[in-house]
């Protein structure tokens, strides 16, 4: 094809008027021999071109404004109209040296100059070959190169491989030109005419979208086939581009198509809410406003609300945000701003609610009231926070809800159990996706009130993790000079807890954080004696179950010695909890029989619990005898209460080896070693052969080892225990004992004794050993309940052991042997 055909069918809006333009013509390969570019120089002008990239058998408008460079084009023109173009690797270099020019660019031909306004000139030319730069020969008054000429290497004879290369060169331009609209249709046609595989290659390199660096590499490109390759590359990505815009567009356009049309059906959806009374989301905001024109918060909170509202009112009602926001000023809008429930301080009505709802615990009941009076008196919260303190089952969220039913204030609990999240307690910020308030601000909107009695349960059993520590963030709202302006995440702006009456609860001191305790009062609420525990199932928990049941209009009873016998066999805590689930078997049972019509005790006494509830679980004499020489009874504390153990020590022949078993902690480790070391430096004065200590292992064994144990209040347990079995002297029966000691032998003051006290009386002990410190926590005790125990206050250790160990020695006394004794039995 000719040249003239191919510009016939090219937009070129940088030219005007190709008049006069002469035009080589091209034959099968693209270029057709010309005389005059067969036989030129290997010196050759050069002018230096920058934003395009000249490939032989292409036609392209050069602008030339560089004085040299306008020069060399007008000697030329005048001449044999023949340049070497070479593309400026520096494009902001104004006057480019041989160093920012390319080595390999290509011979063109002058087809037509025109001379522009203002002194540029504009020049048609026709790439016809491409050369290198052997060499620059001179630089001015225009660059001058010795060169070296390439002809173009793409095979004359194509095989199956090289067609279906030029096939999807073809197949790329056209599907190019289909996806992009600004090219002019008329270039499709100029594709179909061409035949020469070097031309089309040449063709496209010039027109793809690349940058000039990437141009110029299919340039230096001189075999053809991998010129081709390359080219196919860059069009493959130029298609995917074009691909993705297209889509882009498409989505776009479908976008604007979908909210028109949600447009029109939002028009529609609010005929249909008029006409059905619904309200239309104009509606929602005017109701909102006239709920915030009611509220009685301060002035900085108002115009924190109003700012929300324009907010919402400006946003779209089906956009995504308008929900979130929506339900942030709903909960503006919810919350107590202010509003107060008015408090009841009649003192003598809450003692009674009290003394009605709770047995016992009269410590407690007066701490309580003493609190209450202070708040009557005072008029403010800024006292330290309650915290009842106490194995479960006691009754200390109960309690709570006693306060607030004495108070007339509403209630509220949360379970702090498992809490491991910071945002529970202070809300998760409000741009979040699925954010909150907090559960502090959760339960104030619930309660409908600001000054509620919130019972903080379980305060021992927050955890922390990654997302945080809840206990610290606690602090602030366990702190009366801090909670007047709390801050919830979402919520965003203060919020005044000091009206708020915490009421925390927990069953063990040690895990709770330090600076949370300090913050709070803690009220110690010990188990219940048995007789306590009658009065309350009698009072309390059989009234409770009957009703649950369907009893309370039958004629039932239980005796206080049938309830003493569930108590004493079927429970071993400090609390009522499992008191009130056999309580509940026991009334199940009976149900049962009255239900199928069967003959039923009406008054329940002892030798029916047994019908009722099966054997008895626990044996309160089971550990009474200790006939063996270093069994001793020892209490211990624990979180559910107070309990028993025993320590065994047992002796055998060896080399005076110590040995602990039964999974104890390292105080408690420490104890068995300060003991026997006690025991080895006084062992004249118990009359203990000092030779034992040489010869014999001493073993001791705390039973139940699948239970850990650690304290110091067995230290003087642990010393009775060697010194029975190294004298042979049996302990005093029904004797239990606590207390830390010290390697001089004195005993120091241990904690949990009322729970301790409880677990001796529920074993059926008697007598019990304490330092003699400790009697405070004796006379905190009401004394009919322990009336039946007898009580002895040491200081020393040898002390403890005169009471314990009895003078004669156990039924089977170990007979000690050593060695020096059988050698002068043998010399004998």
């Amino acid at each position: 094809m000719s040249y003239n055909n191919i510009l016939s069918k090219l937009k070129l809006s940088e030219i005007t008027d190709f008049d006069g333009i002469e035009l080589i013509p091209l034959g099968s390969d693209g270029l057709e021999d010309d005389e005059k570019f067969n036989n030129l120089s290997d010196e050759l002008p050069i002018l230096p071109i920058r934003n395009i990239v000249l490939f032989p058998g292409m036609v392209i408008p050069i602008t030339v404004g560089r004085q040299k460079s306008v020069r060399l084009v007008k000697k030329a023109y005048k001449g044999n109209r023949t340049i070497g173009v070479l593309v400026q690797a520096n494009q902001n270099r104004e006057e480019p040296t041989t160093e920012d020019l390319y080595k390999i660019g290509t011979v063109a031909n002058i087809l037509k100059m025109i001379v522009l306004p203002g002194g540029n000139i504009t020049i048609i030319v026709q790439g016809r070959k491409r050369f290198e730069v052997l060499d620059f020969l001179k630089t001015e008054p225009n660059f001058l190169a010795k060169v070296k000429y390439i002809d173009d290497t793409f095979p004359k004879k194509l095989n199956r491989e090289n067609k279906a290369l030029v096939a999807s060169l073809k197949e790329s331009a056209i599907k190019i030109l289909n996806l992009n609209p600004e090219i002019p249709r008329e270039a499709q046609i100029a594709l179909d005419n061409i035949d020469s595989p070097t031309f089309l290659t040449h063709f496209l390199s010039s027109n793809i979208t690349a940058e000039l660096a990437e141009k110029q590499q299919l340039l230096e490109t001189l075999d053809g086939i991998e010129q081709a390759q390359k080219l196919l590359e860059h069009m493959m990505n130029d298609i995917q581009l074009l691909e993705l815009k297209r889509e882009i567009q498409s989505k776009a356009s479908s976008d604007i198509d979908q909210q028109q049309r949600d447009y029109y059906l939002r028009q529609q959806i609010k005929v249909l809410q008029e006409e059905l009374g619904v309200d239309s989301p104009e509606q929602e905001l005017d109701n909102i406003r006239a709920k915030g024109a009611k509220k009685k918060w301060n002035k900085e909170v108002n115009d924190y609300f109003q700012k929300e509202l324009g907010k919402l009112q400006r946003t779209n009602s089906m956009s995504a945000e308008y929900p979130m926001l929506m339900n942030y000023v709903e909960l503006l809008v919810d919350l107590p701003w202010n509003e107060y429930t008015k408090d009841n301080f009649d003192l003598k009505k809450a003692q009674k609610i009290l003394d009605a709802e709770h047995f016992g615990l009269e410590k407690v009941k007066e701490r309580i009231i003493e609190y209450l009076a202070v708040l009557k008196m005072k008029g403010n919260m800024k006292a330290p926070i309650l915290c009842l303190y106490g194995p479960p089952g006691v009754g200390k969220t109960s309690l709570g809800k006693s306060i607030a039913k004495s108070l007339g204030r509403k209630y509220v609990r949360m379970a702090l159990g498992g809490l491991h999240d910071e945002s529970e307690i202070r809300g998760h910020r409000k741009t979040y996706i699925g954010a909150m308030p907090g559960k502090i601000v959760q339960n104030i909107k619930k309660a409908g009130s600001s000054n509620p009695v919130f019972i903080l349960d379980e305060i021992d059993k927050v955890s922390s993790d990654h997302r945080g520590d809840p206990s610290s963030a606690l602090l602030e709202v366990l702190d009366p000079e801090q909670n007047s302006t709390f801050m919830d995440n979402y919520l965003e702006v203060e919020y005044d807890l000091s009206k708020v009456m915490f009421i925390a609860t927990a069953n063990s001191l040690d895990s709770i954080h330090p600076a949370l305790r300090d913050r709070m009062e803690i009220i110690d609420i010990s188990g219940y004696t048995i007789e306590e525990k009658v009065q309350i199932a009698k009072k309390h928990l059989i009234p409770k179950q009957k009703e649950e049941h369907g009893l309370e209009n039958k004629s039932l009873t239980v005796t206080d010695s049938a309830i003493q016998k569930i108590v004493e066999g079927y429970t071993r805590e400090s609390g009522v909890r499992k008191l009130e689930q056999e309580v509940g078997k026991l009334i199940r049972k009976i149900t049962k029989s009255i239900a199928m019509e069967e003959e039923y005790p009406k008054s329940v006494k002892p030798e029916d619990i047994l019908k009722l509830l099966g054997s008895e679980i626990f044996d309160k004499d089971l550990y009474e005898s200790n006939e063996t020489a270093g069994v001793v009874t020892g209490l211990a504390w624990t979180p559910v209460g107070g309990d028993i153990l025993f320590i065994e020590t047992l002796l055998t022949k060896g080399k005076g080896g110590l040995t602990l078993s039964g999974q104890l902690g390292d105080v408690m480790k420490e104890s068995a070693m300060a003991a026997l070391s006690y025991l080895r430096a006084h062992s004249d004065d118990y009359g203990i052969d000092y030779r034992i200590f040489d010869n014999y292992n001493i073993h001791i064994h705390v039973p139940a080892g699948a239970v850990p144990k650690d304290g110091p209040s067995a230290g003087v347990t642990m010393t009775t225990s060697i010194a029975s079995a190294l004298t042979q002297r049996q302990v005093k029966n029904k004797l239990a004992m606590t207390g830390e000691i010290t390697l001089r032998g004195k005993v120091l003051p241990v904690g949990g004794i009322k729970e301790k006290i409880l677990a001796a009386k529920r074993a059926g002990i008697r007598e019990i050993i304490l330092c003699n410190k400790n009697k405070k926590d004796i006379d905190e005790i009401t004394p009919s309940y322990i009336s039946d125990l007898k009580f002895h206050y040491v200081d020393m250790v040898d002390e403890v052991l005169e009471i314990a160990l009895l003078k004669e020695k156990v039924r089977k006394p170990v007979k000690f042997v050593f060695p020096e004794d059988t050698k002068e039995v043998a010399l004998n």
